[in-house]
């Protein structure tokens, strides 16, 4: 075994951490093998090891890129038919021409990149993460996954972060994320609505209504993918976010421009493929709920984060949720003659309880299938 230890709050504090995986190698890509085989094996962060358990996966050759990434530009006519189009074949798109300032993002860039220099003890203190909101570090939700980042989460209300989460405190960030979050949110009600359109349903808000009424469940994510340097030339990365589908609407992200997003193009995630970065584009996940609401016809994409070993990565998310009384089904204009529903009719809140019981790999949409 190597032994490297890392703290998330620095690049390299020491040569002294633990990689966990099989030293045998296979001569012609140098790859631990078993890496290769079951494209994952397990990172052991300090702090304690015993809960710290971290995939490794694969790095991305120049093959693995999706280079037919769907470009939408908002500003021409045609956006919602090429929208419809992306969500049924990929359920992922890329928007440009989208009209949000370059301050707008680079301001909350700034100060996301000055919030995650700090000391960890720091912090430490704007956290925990869950269940009300604020920071956190290596571990994802509360079912035992873990990545190679850290995090702010935080409800939205309205178009700002909600008056109950005191993150973060700085006012210069608060108000920087607060300007983003009113700028993206009118990306993801335009998204929303040009989906309507090309899809045929009548009110042309009747999609993004949802996201816009009082009581809407909006979240604002902000991680920070620290770089792994010590897996350089080994073939393998940290995984930064694992394998997950979104549970909401729709989800809108920017990142700094540094790799490490990838799409599974299958359902059963047997291919990975890594998006080119855009610093200055939003990409665009169908969540579960709209695959519900279409009964199928926009996939809910399956998704993940691989870190870089040199480069850090801070990305913004802004997932678009419904009010948890909002009932999720198919939209009956959808159904063509005879079609039945895939899906048992639920609630948000339901769907939302349900997923939070879940590891992020989960098909939390199985229990609701007829």
């Amino acid at each position: 075994m190597h032994l490297l230890h890392y703290h998330l709050d620095s690049t390299l504090i020491s040569q002294r951490c633990l990689l966990c995986f099989d030293l045998c190698f296979d001569s012609h890509a140098h790859v631990p093998l078993k890496t290769r085989q079951a494209d994952t094996a397990m990172v052991v962060l300090a702090n304690p090891p015993a809960v710290d358990q971290i995939p490794l996966l694969r790095s991305p050759g120049p093959t693995d890129t999706f280079a037919a990434v769907p470009v939408v530009d908002l500003s021409i006519p045609g956006a919602a038919r090429a929208i419809v189009d992306a969500c049924e074949r990929f359920g992922f798109f890329k928007v440009v021409n989208h009209g949000v300032d370059t301050g707008t993002m680079d301001r909350a860039e700034s100060e996301a990149v000055e919030f995650f220099a700090q000391a960890q003890p720091v912090k430490d203190r704007a956290g925990p993460a869950y269940p009300s909101g604020g920071y956190g570090s290596k571990r994802i939700g509360l079912n035992g996954d873990m990545g190679w980042l850290e995090y702010l989460l935080l409800a939205v209300h309205n178009a700002s972060i909600s008056d109950s989460c005191a993150v973060p405190s700085n006012a210069a960030f608060r108000a920087a994320l607060n300007e983003y979050i009113a700028a993206v949110r009118k990306v993801a009600v335009r998204v929303l609505e040009a989906m309507a359109e090309g899809l045929g349903i009548a009110p042309v808000d009747a999609l993004s209504a949802m996201v816009t009424e009082q009581g809407s469940d909006q979240v604002f994510r902000v991680n920070h993918y620290p770089p792994c340097p010590a897996l350089q030339g080994l073939g393998c990365s940290a995984t930064g976010f694992g394998e997950h589908t979104d549970p909401q609407l729709i989800s809108v992200l920017r990142s700094n421009g540094t790799s490490g997003l990838q799409i599974a193009l299958r359902d059963d995630g047997a291919q990975w493929m890594s998006v080119p970065s855009d610093r200055n584009a939003f990409f665009v996940n169908v969540g579960d709920s709209l695959q519900v609401l279409t009964n199928g016809r926009f996939k809910s994409v399956k998704h993940r984060v691989v870190t870089n070993s040199l480069k850090s990565r801070v990305s913004f998310i802004y997932f678009a949720g419904p009010p948890l009384a909002q009932r999720i089904a198919p939209l009956p204009e959808l159904l063509r003659e005879g079609e039945e529903s895939l899906y048992k009719e639920f609630t948000w809140g339901e769907y939302k309880k349900a997923a939070y019981k879940t590891r992020l790999g989960d098909n939390r949409l199985a229990q609701f299938e007829k």
